[in-house]
């Protein structure tokens, strides 16, 4: 009998008890593997193998020419998952996952303009929180009109795919039956079906992760400081002298500017440092920074920097980093 998990949609056995989808009990009475049956009730660690390769995944869901939703948290906005998100050819829309760490004086409809003329894109754009539940009715809404049966919920690791089908899934039935959901990549493992009701099935898929990311998968203290708790507070440092930024001792920035200030949209959990000395001798990277521009580092957030400057960064994968105007605009949303 074959039978997949349903919360992270690996096939169930009983024989391997090192391997994926393995559980001590009779496969026909089973719901959980039980690696996912650790996650949901004693909140156990287990990271996942790798999911699978990014673009079998997108060429599985573009050949089905089914709708798709490709999620994508608001600090991990950037060119490769904006990129990740152009390759689906079949209807979709792009949805921003966790707007609750958006400052409240933030208007959304400038974000999403700022969007769609930035990284030249023409579909639809929602942001949610699945947490709260909070605009859920849009989703349904576009399902509706569109007359859709099946959709895929696409997007990068801990994006909120699972959360967002869990929270449709809880809405609209009175099963407490869900998908596994975790701080740790890689926790949905297969393609998985959940009927929410006769007219529709969403489909939750593998997540994709970046190509050099600042964290490996077991990196576990790192990983749960990079999710924001709750609404994220800007930190603003002002530059009145040269001053040295250390970021969690992985990522390091030398600012020469004498008058300026950079806000960090990062998570509050995570420590930065403030000096007036340098610990490091040679930094690899070196940025000519614009009036209002944002440094992007991939996976963890961004440093809008207010006025001209050059900014020298030191860390171990420099490709994450990336430059553009201000996310925000001149007047940050207000």
């Amino acid at each position: 009998m074959t039978k997949k998990c349903l919360g992270c949609g690996i096939t169930l056995q009983n024989v391997d008890k090192l391997g994926l989808g393995y559980c001590p009990k009779d496969i026909k009475e089973a719901i959980y593997c039980e690696r996912c049956f650790k996650i949901i009730h004693y909140n156990k660690i287990d990271v996942g193998t790798l999911p699978k390769d990014s673009s079998r995944i997108i060429s599985i869901v573009n050949k089905r020419a089914l709708y798709v939703f490709f999620l994508i948290d608001f600090l991990n906005i950037n060119s490769e998952t904006i990129s990740k998100f152009k390759e689906i050819t079949t209807p979709k829309t792009l949805i921003i996952s966790k707007c609750d760490v958006i400052p409240k004086s933030i208007k959304l409809n400038k974000v999403s303009d700022y969007l769609k003329k930035e990284y030249d894109i023409a579909d639809n754009i929602l942001f949610i929180s699945s947490k709260k539940v909070k605009n859920l009715s849009s989703i349904v809404n576009i399902l509706e009109k569109e007359k859709v049966k099946t959709a895929y919920i696409m997007g990068f690791t801990n994006a909120g795919k699972s959360t967002l089908i869990n929270a449709l899934y809880e809405k609209y039935t009175s099963s407490k039956s869900r998908i596994t959901t975790s701080l740790i990549p890689n926790t949905t493992l297969d393609f998985i079906n959940v009927k929410i009701n006769d007219d529709l099935t969403l489909v939750d898929t593998p997540g994709f992760v970046l190509d050099n990311p600042l964290y490996q998968t077991d990196d576990i203290s790192l990983i749960k400081k990079m999710e924001p708790k709750n609404y994220l507070k800007p930190i603003t440092y002002q530059c009145n002298k040269l001053m040295y930024l250390n970021i969690e001792d992985r990522i390091f920035l030398k600012i020469n500017s004498k008058s300026n200030s950079l806000t960090f949209y990062l998570s509050n959990e995570l420590n930065i440092k403030k000096s007036f000395k340098s610990c490091i001798k040679d930094y690899n990277l070196k940025l000519e920074i614009d009036d209002n521009s944002d440094i992007i580092i991939k996976g963890l957030g961004f440093i809008n920097v207010k006025k001209a400057t050059t900014i020298e960064i030191m860390l171990d994968e420099p490709e994450i980093i990336e430059v553009r105007k201000s996310i925000f605009g001149d007047d940050k949303g207000k």
